[in-house]
């Protein structure tokens, strides 16, 4: 087993078990409050066995071996448990069913409660303690490399973002993310000769990313052609090319990344080369001879470091912060959901693996919270999907007593379970089997 898969691991699991365990005492204390039964209280499922339990008062708690997430079982409730032995029965007081619909209510809303509150009060506490890690245009001097199919719009490599829908963006790598999932019309940018321009794009667009495979269309780790180093006594050192210098034009062919250039050098069939390079704000041109080997002696950046800038807050600044980013982050992983339901989506969906994959290949706190934070904000959209067996499937039922005035018949509520269990099984084995494929072809 390797290092990287134990770290991942280790991450993913603790991650689950404080969402897990928040997520269901948001059941449990509501339930408590109203004088409700609790049987079970589990950190992870107990088939085949627990790891440990121990009851105390009327409620067993333990540690189930399937670290697959955790439930509460709240007496007199059809639940995934399936059981409906109790249903037999004239309903106890204390039973779940002999509860009001408004209290009933806000136990089965609990954990969505929590999971949402949770992920605002990470992101919160990340602000304060580590700030914000985000990307300016400053920090970013050499712009991006634009994926061939937004080039049709009129991005460039090369280009600086300065506005998506008249608005700075305070780090500018979102700017895939507000393509793909966000209301985007247009987008002012700055291009290599200085001019700006603001391009419209369609209200398609995160379609068009999606199936070009293009989701990254604007890559900041890319190689522009800038000379990094000059050989001595090579024709580049003889024609006075200097190190920062930038290839702008080869032969009449305008040129930006350094693969471009060496494409133009290789093709070139004289023994000289027209070189048109950018220094400061001067142009320069040049007419090199190639050495024996059909080269001039120069050679590129080996890697693009990108420094970031952190942004500091307050304890207050850390709290409005927190609230704005678990609000985007929802709404933007809302955004995305409608993906899933295409041919290429689905067969992107991922299980345990591709969450795992969400976590550094190193310890690292700060993006432990974050990535925890965001697993929050997705385990209470999820829930509060109308699906029978999850938090909405019973917060919809409840919803059409009290609009209806009359529950649901409890054969009815008991076979909706059922369906809706298999269901996410489906689901579960579906998405993980997904993550095997990808491990062993992709």
């Amino acid at each position: 087993m390797s290092s990287v898969f134990l770290i991942k691991a280790l991450q993913l699991i603790l991650s689950l078990a404080i969402l897990v365990v928040l997520h269901e005492l948001g059941h449990f204390i509501p339930a408590k409050l109203f004088k409700t039964k609790v049987e079970k209280f589990y950190l992870f499922f107990d088939w085949p066995f627990s790891l440990f339990k121990k009851k105390i008062g009327d409620t067993e708690y333990g540690i189930g071996v399937l670290p697959l997430g955790g439930y509460v079982k709240i007496a007199g409730m059809i639940d995934e448990s399936m059981d409906t032995e109790h249903l037999n029965k004239e309903p106890e007081p204390w039973e779940f069913r002999s509860k009001p619909a408004w209290q009933r209510l806000i136990i089965m809303l609990g954990g969505i409660t929590v999971n949402i509150f949770l992920g605002f009060a990470i992101y919160a506490m990340v602000a304060f303690v580590w700030g914000k890690t985000v990307v300016t245009n400053e920090n970013l001097p050499n712009g991006f490399e634009v994926a061939e199919v937004m080039k049709s719009y009129g991005f460039k490599d090369g280009d600086k973002v300065l506005q998506v829908n008249g608005e700075a963006l305070e780090n500018v790598l979102d700017i895939n993310k507000f393509l793909f999932v966000r209301d985007i019309s247009e987008v002012r940018v700055e291009h290599l000769n200085g001019k700006q321009e603001i391009i419209s794009v369609p209200n398609n667009i995160g379609n068009v990313m999606f199936e070009n495979g293009a989701m990254n269309a604007f890559n900041p780790f890319w190689v522009p052609a800038i000379l990094d180093s000059i050989f001595p006594d090579s024709p580049a050192f003889n024609a006075g090319l200097l190190k920062g210098d930038r290839v702008i034009n080869v032969n009449g062919n305008d040129v930006v990344k350094w693969e471009e250039f060496t494409k133009q050098v290789i093709a070139n069939t004289s023994k000289n080369i027209d070189i048109d390079i950018k220094r400061g704000n001067e142009i320069i041109s040049n007419t090199i001879p190639l050495n024996e080997n059909n080269q001039i002696g120069v050679s590129r950046l080996q890697s693009i470091n990108l420094t970031p800038t952190i942004l500091e807050y307050s304890f207050i600044e850390s709290i409005y912060d927190g609230y704005d980013r678990a609000y985007w982050e929802l709404l933007d992983y809302v955004g995305q959901f409608k993906y899933v339901f295409t041919k290429k989506g689905a067969s992107q969906l991922g299980g345990f693996g591709a969450i795992g994959n969400l976590f550094p290949a190193e310890w690292n706190w700060k993006v432990f919270w974050e990535r925890t934070a965001l697993l929050s904000i997705i385990l209470a959209f999820m829930n509060a999907l109308p699906i029978p067996a999850l938090d909405g499937g019973h917060v919809m039922f409840l919803m059409y007593e009290v609009v209806t005035g009359s529950k649901p018949n409890d054969k009815f509520m008991e076979y909706a379970q059922i369906t809706g269990f298999f269901l996410l099984l489906a689901l579960v084995f579906y998405a993980n089997g997904n993550d095997v494929v990808r491990y062993f072809f992709s």
